[in-house]
């Protein structure tokens, strides 16, 4: 047999591999493992002295992947550096992790991916198949979506790689300011940091409704960084 021949079957074997693997770890993930609480989030991360940006954007990067929620990490990172610092950590964090799981979807390819969704397949299909920026940034900016199905779903359906990261970057920032300045007032309650909150949610209303807009067809005036 040619080393051709054997070149697809060696490339269906590693994606299957790796999609067994992502899935074991999912279901490990959501029936295993909790973040600790708040507090002891916060004592862990910074134990690590110097390094503790680094192992914060790590571990965010990792939640961001699977189903785990990222609210939790958002809201520590007000907790541990405050909101200016915790908002610049908590976006570079969940973006790493998103643009990993979109390439990792990529590479699994749409019918694994399919599999790898589960119950959300069908609907997040529906709603990313042959879109692209409005679409991921409008779903980005919904609260309650998780962020994984997004990640993944981009990746599988043909959602391009400027449009998710530009979308993404736009959508998760008012989110993660908001939750990030919440951990910060949890922390220190100051008027200033209440007022980044009231804000922060404001602009998330406004954009969520203009995204949604944009999505439909509806507004007369473009998204930040939607392509022309």
């Amino acid at each position: 047999m040619s080393e051709k021949a054997l070149g697809p079957a060696w490339g269906s074997f590693i994606r299957n591999a790796l999609l067994v693997a992502v899935l074991a770890g999912m279901i490990y993930a959501a029936f295993n493992l909790r973040l600790p609480p708040l507090d002891e989030l916060q004592q862990r991360i910074e134990d690590f002295g110097w390094a503790a940006w680094i192992v914060f954007i790590a571990v965010y990067a990792a939640v961001a992947m699977t189903p785990i929620p990222v609210t939790i990490m958002a809201v520590s990172g007000g907790l541990i550096f405050g909101t200016l610092l915790g908002s610049l950590l908590s976006v570079v964090g969940v973006l790493i992790g998103c643009f990993a799981a979109y390439h990792l979807a990529r590479f699994l390819g749409t019918q694994a991916v399919r599999k790898l969704l589960g119950s959300h397949a069908e609907k997040v299909e529906a709603h990313l198949e042959g879109a692209g920026f409005e679409a991921v940034c409008a779903l980005r900016l919904t609260p309650g979506v998780p962020y994984w199905p997004v990640n993944y779903g981009s990746g599988a359906f043909g959602v391009t790689q400027r449009d998710f990261v530009v979308a993404s970057a736009v959508a998760t920032v008012p989110g993660q300011v908001a939750l990030v300045a919440l951990g910060a007032f949890i922390a220190d309650q100051t008027i200033v940091n209440g007022v980044v909150i009231g804000v922060a949610w404001s602009v998330v209303v406004a954009m969520t409704i203009w995204a949604y807009r944009s999505w439909r067809g509806t507004s007369s005036h473009r998204l930040p960084g939607a392509s022309a």
